[in-house]
């Protein structure tokens, strides 16, 4: 999958860890010249832990290169227009300096410093009450999450769709909380995924026929990324996954670093609309085989219920 000459814009890295990263190497290990979007409050410091060589280790390639981008930009997807952000965020101290960072002000940018691209990556999600029940969650919590998880989607194909190649391509993350239940993913977060990928499929169509551009999407498994630990119980999915899926083995980023890898390449130019899964197949159980029920004394007493 040889990806010279090619410019991708990966929106949500914020750190080396996580699946952005990963997305990101394998990109630019392919050959691609790599653009970032990251989140405002966190820009700094992400450079600073760059410039000091703290992801020096994280940043080795297989093919003995070293992990570099082309270009950094501060953005928050949860705005589209400067007039959109509020009074209490442009004055927060943690965007003081940092003007610039709504998703078409970025998109402007990003031309305006490269000209067109041909890769655009989003892994951006944020819900406020994650840890809160659906039951116990605000209105305003609810639609944070969706503007932040799903609908940044739709406006960063919105605006950088226009300045993508033709024959371009597109992917984000979801999770299957978008299909299945999973308590303790809450705070509307299971809704934004459910949207998000319903918005796939109607972006796919849309960006298709106005650009000649793919969109696609990877349901991934779980990861302890340090974004995924403050969720609080990553630890659990991670087990229950290792106990239940059909591959019994650890999640590496690597797996969707390769999987995205695919996807965003001309080798799959005819893949549009489309949900990956990349879970070591635990999306595809339909009983938690390690519960009790399936448990041997369990067996037992089945078969004397029966005679």
């Amino acid at each position: 999958m040889d990806l010279r000459g090619k410019k991708a814009f990966v929106a949500g890295i914020g750190d080396d860890q996580g699946y952005a990263w990963q997305i990101a190497k394998e990109l630019h290990e392919a050959g691609a010249e790599i653009y970032i979007g990251c989140w405002t409050p966190i820009l700094k410091i992400f450079t600073q832990s760059w410039e000091m060589g703290k992801f020096d280790e994280s940043r080795k390639m297989r093919n003995g290169k070293m992990f570099e981008y082309a270009g950094i930009y501060a953005l928050d997807a949860a705005f589209d227009k400067p007039e959109d952000v509020p009074a209490d965020i442009r004055e927060n101290k943690r965007y003081q300096g940092a003007g610039g960072y709504t998703v078409s002000e970025v998109a402007q940018a990003v031309e305006r410093d490269c000209g067109k691209i041909d890769i655009l990556v989003h892994s951006l999600a944020n819900g406020p009450e994650v840890k809160k029940p659906l039951l116990e969650t605000s209105r305003a919590g609810y639609l944070a999450a969706l503007s932040a998880s799903s609908y940044s989607f739709v406006s960063m194909i919105a605006h950088f769709g226009p300045i993508m190649t033709e024959g371009g391509a597109v992917v984000s993350l979801t999770y299957i909380a978008s299909e299945r239940a999973i308590p303790g993913y809450g705070g509307g977060m299971s809704s934004a995924k459910a949207a998000l990928e319903s918005d796939t499929r109607t972006l796919a169509f849309e960006a298709g026929r106005r650009w000649g551009i793919r969109v696609n999407v990877i349901s991934a498994g779980p990861l302890r990324s340090r974004a995924a630990r403050a969720i609080g119980f990553i630890d659990k999915m991670i087990n229950y996954s290792l106990a239940n899926a059909p591959l019994q083995r650890d999640m590496e980023a690597e797996d969707v670093g390769k999987a995205a890898r695919f996807l965003l390449s001309p080798d799959a130019a005819a893949v549009t609309g489309a949900t990956l899964y990349v879970d070591n197949g635990m999306h595809a159980m339909g009983v938690a085989i390690d519960s009790p029920a399936f448990a041997p004394e369990a067996e037992v007493a089945e078969s004397k219920a029966t005679l």
